[in-house]
């Protein structure tokens, strides 16, 4: 049985599972949708009251009906390197390869659907509050006047994209500080976020797999203005002087709040963000699923590619070399 990874050839946090894999003897079959049709090829046949699907990739073919997991991690637009690619090109090779794929028994990190709507801002929010994490105070509007009123009411105020990366190039939008004096006029060109700023203690990185959890905090710098700082983003991902990473255990409450919003999304996989405020208070911002975990691993030792590894295989992986037995038992205890 094998467990098809889906995402590009340089993902160095698939590589941490991946190894884990090949080290157990779980057969282990990568494809990056963007090869298909021509680096990579599938065939399914409808026959008989049944289905017979097969990926090719390096020469290499293999069953769908064989897969035993599906990790969808970052895979490219399907057909995004083609010789004659198209935008319906994409939607009929898309439909293909995912269509099949939903024919198979393997389960899912995470299945399509859910990680569609998992994607979801608004909706993130409202379920985290629903599942009873603090989530603070936000608008999401194309009111100029809705806005001001909400600067009025909340008046140290962030403003950060609803979607994530910007659709031309693809970067990081960082989150930053609105500056005092905005008249909120731009807010009538496209819906704007806004949300009441967390006075940050530290930076709350929640790695969850399955029913593991890996908790890491970062102290940070943003609690007030970096002197010459004229930027205003106040976002760890641009942070030079905030960390490093260090694991932390994940209270109670918050880790039961988690696995309900984890079951509710259907997720398996999910990389949350808090900020941590001096009180200790964990304020959700967002849950990624499809976050990166391979910097966390690297920074704090825990064992998240052996633990996603261990879900894809569906079945105990064997002893890990005695350098990160230790490791993985001191952290294991605190981080879920």
């Amino acid at each position: 049985m094998t467990v098809l990874i889906l995402t590009s050839e340089q993902d160095v946090t698939a590589d941490m599972a991946v190894v884990e894999l090949n080290a157990n003897g779980i057969p282990v079959l990568r494809l990056d949708p963007a090869e298909l049709p021509g680096g990579a090829g599938l065939s399914g046949e409808f026959a008989h009251g049944a289905f017979h699907g097969y990926l090719s990739v390096g020469g290499r073919v293999v069953s769908m009906g064989g897969l035993r997991s599906i990790w969808v991690r970052r895979p490219g637009t399907p057909a995004a390197r083609a010789g004659s690619a198209s935008p319906w090109l994409t939607e009929e090779t898309s439909q293909s390869l995912y269509g099949m794929l939903r024919c198979t028994e393997a389960r899912w990190m995470n299945h399509p659907d859910s990680a569609r709507q998992a994607r979801h801002k608004p909706w993130q929010l409202w379920l985290a509050r629903a599942c009873g994490l603090p989530v603070p105070a936000t608008l999401i509007t194309t009111f100029p006047r809705a806005a001001r009123e909400f600067a009025e009411r909340y008046p140290d105020l962030i403003v950060k994209p609803v979607s994530g990366k910007h659709p031309d190039d693809g970067l990081a939008v960082p989150t930053t500080r609105v500056r005092p004096g905005e008249d909120y006029a731009d807010v009538a060109n496209g819906p704007t976020l806004l949300q009441r700023r967390v006075r940050r203690a530290a930076d709350i990185r929640l790695t969850c797999v399955g029913d593991r959890l890996f908790a890491a905090r970062a102290a940070s710098s943003q609690e007030g203005p970096v002197p010459g700082d004229e930027s205003g983003v106040d976002d760890v991902r641009f942070d030079a002087a905030a960390g490093p990473w260090r694991p932390i255990s994940v209270p109670r409450r918050v880790a039961d709040a988690v696995r309900t919003y984890l079951a509710r999304a259907q997720l398996a996989y999910g990389a949350f963000d808090f900020a941590e405020d001096a009180d200790g208070i964990w304020w959700f911002l967002e849950c990624n699923q499809s976050g990166q975990f391979g910097f966390i691993e690297i920074e704090t030792g825990q064992p998240i590619g052996r633990a996603v590894a261990q879900w894809l295989a569906g079945e105990p992986l064997g002893p890990v070399p005695p350098a990160g037995e230790d490791g993985e038992r001191t952290l294991g205890a605190g981080c879920g």
